[in-house]
């Protein structure tokens, strides 16, 4: 009987993987060069959207973890993925890890929503040498622009983007989900506060959607489309 197939364990995917969680290991360092910024922004008690601005983030990879990635490979498995939505691909990481889901379901596409051009460019870059260009696009722009038109029924969105517009970028994407789909949104843990409306929103049991929060990474909460 042949082995399942999984992408994730065969080259060039695997050493692409390796060289970019190599690379993000990195944004350690340069949180440091925010310092100033952060500073000078709380004396002007501005709020952190504010500082932190996606032109500030342009060098960060703000990756997810290799056991989350995972996850959002085994998610795109189990549910059969075909349609993958994604908000905030950065450099492309977490795209890899679904795209290869999608590839090893058998056909499908990943598109991506990134606002910096340079890390659009880059992530392009890095799924063309994992050769994964069939399985995914990143649209250049603003998500709630970029993801207006995309191919349906969407089984699985992931949010990994500004935190502000994860509840715009669902009520968006929502209309297209089938019963079934699942969203996954991440840094639960981390922006508690601001990401608070939408864990509320997505637990309330008012808007289609079960919901947990999962303690992976800086935490992923879990939601499944019940329909409404």
């Amino acid at each position: 009987m042949p082995e399942p197939r999984n992408s994730l364990q065969a080259e060039p995917l695997r050493s692409v993987l390796e060289r970019l969680h190599a690379d993000a290991r990195g944004d350690r360092l340069k949180f440091l060069t925010l310092a100033p910024r952060l500073l000078a922004g709380w004396i002007r008690r501005k709020s952190f959207a504010e500082i932190i601005t996606p032109e500030a983030m342009k060098e960060f990879y703000i990756p997810v973890s290799r056991e989350c990635g995972e996850f959002l490979y085994l998610t795109a498995r189990a549910l059969g993925a075909r349609h993958v939505v994604e908000f905030g691909t950065s450099f492309g990481i977490s795209t890899v890890y679904l795209a290869a889901g999608v590839r090893d379901n058998g056909a499908g596409l990943v598109i991506g929503s990134e606002l910096e051009a340079s890390k659009q460019a880059v992530a392009t870059a890095n799924l063309k040498e994992a050769r994964l260009e069939a399985w995914s696009e990143v649209r250049l722009g603003d998500a709630l622009e970029t993801l207006r038109e995309v191919p349906e029924p969407v089984d699985l969105v992931f949010l990994d983007g500004w935190k502000d517009l994860y509840l715009p970028v669902l009520e968006l994407l929502t209309p297209r989900l089938r019963p079934g789909s699942v969203v996954i949104a991440d840094n639960i843990h981390t922006f508690r506060k601001a990401l608070r409306p939408y864990v509320e929103h997505m637990q309330s049991g008012a808007h289609g959607f079960v919901s947990t929060t999962l303690d992976l990474g800086e935490g992923f909460e879990y939601s499944v489309f019940q329909g409404r």
